[in-house]
């Protein structure tokens, strides 16, 4: 990617989002969204020291913080010995505060013991309030940042003043001169190396490890680390960097072969990601303990302005206990807190014979290690228990980076050759990484995943077909015996690409799941691309209408099956919610339900597979005459999306806008959380439209929670 090295005008547009103004001042940066560090440190002024807040905090379609403020604070005090400056609503710093409270020091509060557990053994807990304490070094919020309030939406520092106007934009004057309009909703771009494109759609190995990136977040050439562990033919994402899924996407891997995620620390160069993929498709695990999943939710319920209560709805946790296994997609996971300036853990994985350990941010050099000790501010015990890191593993991948929160690379290489050679470096830029050693920087990309040679699970062939079958929601509510019939009716098949795997006007005979690949449906009617991949399924019109097929169906690439045959599917979803749902599906469906979807703005980021849910829940309405859909203060029973016709928008009484064939009317969000409609929607004349049921909603927004909020737009 191009560095940002001069400015051609008074006003710039990062290329990660925000805006940048030369002042008198300095540089103004409006809006921070994640990483536009990177834009600005090879400017002539460097990083900025004064920043004004968007006027929304968190953007919620991309799931991304707009005023992510932890590395230019920590760049000017620590690099620049200066304060930043934060110019914002006097409602805006108490949630930014919060948010940086957990992120800069950590929690006010800890209750450790929450974290382990202590049946069976004796376990020493570590008093990580004397540790957090020693790295921050008496700093306080004081020391690091002033706010700076508008007053009466205006606020003025020397020669610049800059005002908010009437349509919550900002004006920026030098004196009495207006130098720049800046909008007030802030938008993100995202920016990332994506590596090699595979040609074919990836298959997760048995076991192997992806790096979403090896550096850290004053590195302007390189993504942020974090990376993908595959267990049995599954991913789980540890500390995923912002942009994650674009990523995986841009590199031809599904991120629905990812379902859970290990959340280490809250530092925003490893918690930034975990929220886009929560808001993804599906629904995601995270495991983390107890005291750092707290800290993570109340840091994202400041920026978003929503309460933990709802945060906590949007994925499933699982706590995970010091002293206490956990097993993911079959590896045994243990976990312990590493030193660091907040609450941060790091583990080890075994899997069949092989042995891994992630460190973690960890302070791991022992001379600093044993200064702690004699200085009090660490036990023997806890001294002991870091000297005991599990060097004997078979492959390490360890943090390394600027002292004294980091392990400074001179220890590592200092290690003998023979464990040096085990060592997988990560969090460390390429030009600080030593050109004499033998130890190995983390490399990113899905082209340099690393592979590790392991027995098969005499389950892996059933624990594959399970976890197809975990993955269709529509499956969901079927018993033990059912899933059971599942392993005993399907048949594996393969299709080259661009091989018809369905030809339109001829019989159906089977019920096709993707396992691996992309399948292109091919019919005249419908507007774009339709393409299904893994997990998706097809074929089940011409089994449950006795029709012919509808479509042709061509393999976009290299694809595996489950296949049905027709009798043996039709017993199987016999009186089942599936059923059900693929008869309603089949009523509503047509190409009209797909292209009113495809060229509409608000079911753009839907996946085909969510698509096609909803399909399945509209119910076709027609409206005579005029009268009011919504009335605003009033419960919402139903949404809709318009078919044909207008709809006027307005709030307390004002006009505000009009929606037209495509447009969505209501509010997920406002249902999931049981609040009343915000706005009143009337129609002058006959009207058209898909509705959808108030339970319905519910329901698809249990397995599809982010959508709740990237939906939760009205007009």
């Amino acid at each position: 990617m191009e560095l940002l090295k001069e400015l051609k005008s008074s006003v710039t547009l990062l290329p990660r989002g925000g805006y940048l103004v030369q002042s008198p001042l300095g540089y103004i940066q409006f809006g921070i969204p994640p990483e536009t560090i990177k834009d600005t440190m090879m400017l002539p002024l460097s990083v900025p020291q004064i920043f004004v807040l968007p006027r929304k905090l968190f953007h919620w379609k991309k799931g991304i913080n707009l005023s992510d403020l932890e590395f230019p604070i920590y760049y000017n005090y620590f690099l620049k010995k200066r304060k930043s400056l934060i110019i914002c609503e006097q409602n805006q710093s108490g949630r930014l505060i919060r948010a940086l409270q957990e992120a800069l020091f950590g929690p006010r509060e800890l209750f450790l013991s929450n974290d382990f557990h202590m049946t069976g053994q004796k376990i020493s807990i570590p008093n990580l309030r004397s540790e957090m304490d020693y790295f921050k070094g008496g700093m306080r919020f004081r020391d690091v940042l002033n706010i700076g309030y508008f007053r009466k939406k205006s606020y003025t520092k020397g020669e610049v003043t800059i005002r908010i106007d009437k349509n919550d934009d900002f004006e920026v004057l030098f004196g009495s001169i207006k130098v720049a309009n800046i909008p007030g909703v802030m938008e993100y771009k995202p920016t990332y190396t994506i590596g090699k494109r595979l040609p074919e759609p990836y298959q997760p190995p048995l076991f192997g490890i992806t790096c979403l990136g090896p550096s850290h977040g004053f590195d302007p050439k390189e993504n942020t680390s974090g990376y993908i562990i595959w267990l049995n033919h599954s991913g789980i994402m540890i500390d995923p960097p912002v942009n994650s899924t674009e990523w995986l996407e841009d590199s031809n891997v599904n991120p629905k072969l990812i379902d859970s995620i290990i959340l280490t620390h809250c530092h925003a160069d490893h918690d930034a990601g975990t929220l886009q993929k929560i808001l993804e498709e599906g629904k995601v695990t995270v495991y983390s303990t107890k005291t750092v999943m707290k800290s993570f939710l109340k840091k994202y319920s400041s920026l978003t302005n929503e309460p933990v209560s709802y945060l906590s709805r949007l994925f499933d946790f699982r706590p995970i206990y010091i002293g206490k296994p956990v097993f993911i997609h079959g590896g045994e996971f243990n976990f312990f807190y590493t030193l660091h300036s907040i609450p941060t853990f790091g583990f080890t994985l075994k899997i069949q014979d092989q042995t891994f350990v992630y460190s973690s941010d960890h302070q791991a050099d022992p001379v600093l290690q044993k200064k702690l000790l004699e200085t009090g501010v660490i036990t023997q015990e806890r001294y002991e228990s870091l000297q005991k890191f599990p060097w004997e593993s078979k492959v390490i991948y360890h943090e390394s980076g600027i002292p004294p929160l980091h392990t400074p690379i001179s220890y590592l290489n200092s290690l003998p050759k023979k464990l040096q050679k085990k060592i997988v470096v990560y969090h460390m830029a390429r030009k600080d990484f030593p050109k004499e050693t033998s130890l190995t920087l983390a490399t990113f990309g899905i082209e340099n995943t690393l592979y590790f040679r392991t027995r098969s699970p005499y389950y892996e062939k059933i624990y594959e077909i399970l976890g197809v079958l975990k993955h269709l929601d529509f499956f969901d509510s079927l018993t033990i015996e059912k899933a059971q019939e599942f392993v005993s009716i399907i048949k594996e098949e393969s299709f080259k690409k661009g091989q018809i795997i369905l030809t339109k006007g001829r019989p159906g005979h089977h019920f096709y799941i993707i396992k691996s690949g992309n399948v292109a449906i091919k019919d005249e009617e419908l507007l774009g691309e339709k393409i299904l991949g893994t997990y998706e399924y097809f074929g089940e019109v011409a089994l449950l209408t006795e029709k012919s097929r509808t479509a042709d169906v061509i393999a976009e690439t290299d694809v595996e099956v489950y296949t049905i045959e027709k009798d043996k599917f039709q017993s199987f979803i016999y009186g089942t919610d599936f059923e059900r749902t693929l008869r309603r599906l089949i009523k509503n469906r047509s190409s009209e339900t797909w292209n009113i979807m495809f060229t509409s703005p608000a079911f753009s980021q839907l996946t085909t597979y969510q698509k096609t849910w909803l399909e399945s829940i509209l119910v076709p309405t027609e409206l005579k005459g005029s009268g009011k859909l919504i009335k605003e203060n009033k419960s919402l029973e139903q949404v809709y999306i318009i078919r044909k016709g207008k709809v006027e928008v307005s709030k307390k009484g004002r006009k505000i806008g009009t929606l037209k064939r495509g447009d969505f009317i209501g509010s997920l969000h406002r249902i999931q959380q049981d609040e009343l409609a915000e706005c009143t929607y009337t129609y002058k004349r006959s009207l058209s439209l898909f509705a959808i049921n108030r339970a319905d909603i519910l329901d698809f927004i249990d397995k599809n929670p982010g959508l709740g909020m990237k939906l939760a737009y009205e007009f």
